[in-house]
Formats: structure tokens, sequence, C-alpha cells
């Protein structure tokens, strides 16, 4: 009896992950290569997708733990909030996921670990963009050539070091969002008057012991020192992945898609 049920068990997360595995090859595969630089990324096309019409699209940036060559390991969270029905009917939207290499990151920021294993963040105000920060940019720029791209309805959102580099992303481009979620990021605070005027929703775990939440709570300090205050979603409890927090707001999607630049 005990042997049919581990079996009934093994049978049923078998189907799980399988389910999770198809589910994912929704998502079709693409790179981007321009002279030195080269990212991948999958990318999910709205459900009955026409080429002439025009889309809103979102650019998803994953954390550090999620880098590799795989062209896979980046939706690891995310990609099943996409791939919802009701959000694919109710949000019909491109969603890309590119993934970032293992020996770059997507912001410019020194890591300095001290030798309890803490580690801290200085994000720089100017420089070159790193490695992949510059693929995805020319990578973003190809996708504006498309014509079925709603070039007022264009977002990011980011985990860690992915919210790290949606700040870099808007600061790089300002004029192109038309909104942004930043998930336990962070950015220099000198860098938030570039992006003050894209609306942002800015979330952190008080708890988080990788990323600390003053990283978030200084830009939304700034941007109300100039004005133009985001929204924070703090949660008390929370550590690293407060992603999983964010994720379960009902209005994190309307509120998204509901922005849009004037033409």
């Amino acid at each position: 009896m005990n042997q049919t049920r581990h079996i009934a068990a093994f049978m049923l997360l078998l189907l799980a992950l399988t389910a999770k595995s198809q589910d994912f090859r929704k998502y079709d595969r693409g790179s981007f290569n321009k002279g030195k630089d080269t990212i991948s990324y999958r990318i999910l096309f709205p459900e009955n997708f026409d080429a002439n019409r025009q889309y809103p699209i979102l650019f998803f940036l994953h954390g550090s733990g999620e880098r590799g060559n795989n062209n896979e390991a980046q939706l690891t969270h995310g990609g099943q909030l996409f791939l919802r029905e009701d959000i694919r009917k109710e949000f019909p939207a491109i969603v890309v996921f590119p993934q970032c290499s293992a020996d770059s990151y997507w912001s410019n920021v020194n890591i300095i670990t001290d030798s309890t294993g803490k580690r801290s963040f200085n994000f720089q105000e100017k420089g070159k963009p790193t490695r992949a920060m510059s693929a995805l940019l020319g990578m973003i720029d190809n996708f504006m050539d498309k014509p079925f791209i709603d070039r007022s309805r264009v977002y990011v959102a980011g985990l860690s070091m992915g919210g790290m580099g949606s700040y870099e992303l808007l600061r790089r481009k300002p004029k192109l969002f038309a909104a942004a979620i930043a998930i336990c990021g962070g950015d220099h605070v000198a860098n938030v008057r570039r992006y003050k005027n894209v609306p942002l929703w800015i979330f952190h775990g008080e708890q988080d012991d990788v990323v600390p939440v003053v990283h978030s709570t200084t830009i939304s300090d700034q941007l109300k020192v100039l004005g133009k205050p985001a929204r924070l979603t703090l949660y008390p409890m929370a550590n690293h992945n407060s992603w999983d927090n964010a994720f379960a707001e009902p209005q994190l999607l309307p509120w998204l898609f509901s922005q849009e630049k004037k033409r």
C-alpha cells in the first residue's frame, strides 16, 4: 500500500514538473547579436498574436541567481505569472525575459563581501554600462524597431539584481518607459532625478538580509524630495524573496499596464 502511494505521489510530481516544462515552452527562444553584444532571451507573445496590431511590451529582469547561458533559468521567478490564463486574456502583451551571463551583472555596482559573508552595494552614479547591460540596451532598441510594438506602452520590471538593472535602464532610457516595477533593488541616489517622471512601484521586504531595504526607501525618499513620489510597498515580515508578495498583489499588473506615455 505504501509503495502504491509513493508511486502515485511520484507520478503527480512528475506530471507537475512536466506541465511546468510544457508551459515554459510557450516562451519562444531568441537571441540578439550585434558586434560584441550578445544576449539570449525568452519571449511570450499574446495568444492569437497579430503582427499587424501593436502590443505593449514588458522587459523582465531576473536576479543574480538566474544568470547563465541556458536561456531558461531567467523564467524561474515570474515566468509562471505571465502564463496564467486570466492574465494572458486581460493583458495581451509581449513579455521578454533576457538572461544575464554568469560573468556579468545588469547594473553598474561594486559589491563588497566582508569576512562574515555580508555584502554591501556601492551603486555608481555614472560610468559605462556592463557588458550585459550594453547587450540589453541593444536588444531593446532592436525591439523598438518592430512595427508590432506599442511605443507608448513599454515597461520594465525586475527583482534583486534585476531591480537594480531596472533602475539603470530607467536612467539610461528615461524617455522610453511608460512605467516600471523594482523589487528589492537599489541605485545611487544621484541617479533618481533621471527617472523621476517615470511612474514607479517599489517593493521590498523589511527583513531582507541580502539587499537591505534602505536601498529602496532611499530612492522613494528622494523621489518625494523631487516632488515625484513613487508607490512604495514594504513587507514587514518578508526577507529577500519579496517578489512572492509582489506577484500576489492584485493591482500589480492592472497598475502597470494602465500606464501609458503620451505620443
